[in-house]
């Protein structure tokens, strides 16, 4: 496992700090603060674990980089385009990807998925994670709940690549597009990294889905990487 990003974990950390505190909506600013508040027992473990076993992000504050990520996107295209509720879309962006703290393990540099990961996955443990907060939570409406959990449960956009319902709602098809091209244009910073000094093509790349071609004039390197 890489352990670098590109940003300091001290300015993905501020800066999702500063995004929690633009969600109004007292139940879901409330059910942030209890899941991803600087004193919880589950921050430490999202700022320091990766997004993934191998395609993107896969290092170190890498799901806390990707999360924020996805949110900030999520925040900017909810002022561009109309009938969002933009504190949902939010919230389910910064938690979609939560159940990957219990889906993957690391051992030495390398990450595993955990047995609870292989028999579960990690939608269905971020589902549960969240809805079990929520039942803690006295008053949370419960079309806002449902509506949370359905972006949780669908953010991977298709029965096929593993969600159990597809996007029903403006802001689950938001956060899926926002996740799916986080996570896309992380595949590429992994290829890109990888390839040989003074190559512009990489090989078929799974993440990505083709090859991968680097030689546009005026294209930002993904590299050099800062230590976390």
């Amino acid at each position: 496992m890489s352990s670098v990003c590109p940003r300091t974990v001290e300015q993905l950390e501020a800066d999702l700090r500063t995004l929690v505190e633009t969600v109004r909506s007292p139940h879901l600013s409330t059910l942030l603060q209890r899941l991803l508040g600087p004193e919880t027992g589950t921050w430490q473990r999202f700022r320091d674990a990766p997004a993934a076993k191998h395609y993107h992000h896969a290092y170190s504050h890498g799901l806390l980089e990707h999360s924020l990520t996805v949110a900030q996107s999520v925040s900017a295209l909810s002022a561009i385009f109309g009938g969002l509720n933009r504190d949902l879309a939010v919230t389910g962006a910064l938690l979609h990807d939560i159940g990957k703290l219990d889906a993957y393990q690391r051992r030495g540099d390398d990450i595993e998925m955990s047995d609870a990961g292989r028999l579960h996955g990690e939608i269905a443990l971020g589902y549960a994670r969240v809805r079990d907060e929520i039942a803690d939570l006295s008053g949370f409406p419960d079309e806002l709940a449902q509506s949370l959990l359905h972006i949780i449960l669908s953010h991977h956009g298709s029965l096929q690549h593993g969600s159990p319902v597809v996007p029903c709602t403006r802001e689950a098809t938001l956060v899926h597009m926002a996740d799916n091209l986080g996570s896309k244009l992380g595949s590429f910073d992994r290829v890109e990294r990888s390839l040989d000094a003074g190559s512009q093509w990489s090989g078929y790349d799974n993440g990505i889905g083709a090859v991968a071609y680097f030689g546009l004039d005026g294209a930002e390197p993904a590299g050099p990487r800062l230590a976390a």
